[in-house]
């Protein structure tokens, strides 16, 4: 992977093919590989005519291990996504964030939205206000000595998804301790742009997705059947909802 200096962190990046761009933001404990590739996203958006460019968020995959949770609130992570937009001089792409990716697209869009042309919130609803309850003991999950120790399901779950990807497990933890801070729905109010909100009707992580598109000025909502979160990552009716979305949108610019 290439690599550029965002914020004094070096953040590891993959450009594929040509087109209208488009940034994916992978979730927790995840990568650009696992989130992207392995579930054919970049396939199939290049397929479609777009280029594709994905990022190991700092402390994950190939990108710097940070130890101090000042590094990891969402908005200052958002902060990358923007930083690789000018650093490619793209002027401006659609995001496409999964689950945390959609969190810290969502920053993106607040602090930089003349960059921003769409933006996708896949696992990500109406918890995108209301937050998580059970940070402390993913992070508790995170740090154990061993796997039969943790006796929390969602932890469990975590902890082993962080180990199939072969993540840092002490810059995960850290990254927990501040990147799922609530976003006010004020500031969701402001969120002028283009959104599509899809979220498996058996996610509960990331909650209504419908009642966060209800407060996006140009929200829409799509509920991804059968689904939970892990499982609707990758899935057929996710990603042909994300190409209706961006194909409708962009007319919108068609200088790009």
């Amino acid at each position: 992977m290439a690599k550029f200096i965002s914020e004094n962190i070096e953040i590891a990046y993959e450009v594929y093919g040509e087109g209208p761009a488009i940034v994916l933001v992978h979730g927790f404990a995840s990568n650009s590989v696992i989130n992207w590739l392995d579930t054919r996203w970049v396939d199939f958006l290049l397929k479609a005519g777009y280029q594709v460019i994905t990022l190991d968020n700092r402390g994950h995959g190939k990108s710097q291990k940070l130890y101090d949770s000042k590094y990891y609130p969402a908005r200052e992570m958002a902060k990358d996504v923007v930083n690789l937009i000018d650093y490619l001089n793209l002027g401006s792409a659609s995001l496409l964030g999964f689950s945390m990716g959609a969190r810290i697209s969502a920053f993106a869009c607040l602090d930089a939205p003349n960059k921003i042309r769409t933006v996708i919130f896949g696992g990500m609803g109406i918890n995108l206000i209301l937050g998580m309850s059970n940070s402390d003991e993913i992070i508790a999950g995170l740090l154990a000595d061993n796997l039969s120790d943790i006796t929390k399901k969602s932890a469990r779950q975590f902890r082993v998804f962080a180990e199939h990807t072969k993540s840092d497990l002490k810059a995960l933890a850290a990254c927990l301790a501040s990147s799922r801070d609530p976003i006010s729905e004020q500031d969701v109010r402001h969120i002028n742009i283009p959104a599509l909100v899809a979220v498996g009707d058996n996610d509960s992580v990331g909650g209504d997705p419908f009642a966060l598109a209800d407060i996006l000025p140009q929200g829409e909502g799509l509920l991804l059947e059968g689904l939970d979160h892990m499982r609707s990552t990758g899935a057929k009716q996710f990603k042909n909802g994300v190409l209706l979305f961006l194909q409708n949108n962009d007319r919108l610019f068609p200088s790009n």
